[in-house]
């Protein structure tokens, strides 16, 4: 898909009372933070399975997840063709988030 071909579909999902509601369940389900990198500030609520191929998931709690602004930017190049995932650098992320959520982990049971 050409950067010119990308219409936001979920505009008009995004503009309801029950969007609203649902987006903020997506965030207190999600720690109030990226569930990618672990930020807390710019966050956004994201349809993982965009609207324009799933307009049925549009308010599924499941389909939704907490990214910020950074995460969320590189999700969408992705989806309409502008990037693609680096599978080490990836690797090293999610490595990364582990070791943050275990050391997380231990401060909160001590």
């Amino acid at each position: 898909m050409a950067l010119t071909d990308y219409k936001r579909h979920s505009a008009r999902v995004i503009r309801t009372m029950r969007w609203k509601a649902l987006r903020v369940q997506a965030l207190e389900r999600d720690g109030w933070a990226c569930v990618q990198c672990g930020e807390r500030r710019r966050l956004e609520v994201d349809h993982v399975l965009p609207v324009r191929d799933r307009p049925d998931l549009s308010y599924s709690l499941g389909n939704l997840q907490t990214l910020c602004g950074r995460c969320h930017s590189r999700k969408t190049r992705i989806e309409i063709g502008l990037g693609r995932p680096d599978p080490k650098r990836e690797a090293w992320k999610q490595l990364v988030r582990d070791m943050h959520r275990s050391i997380t982990e231990g401060y909160s049971d001590a």
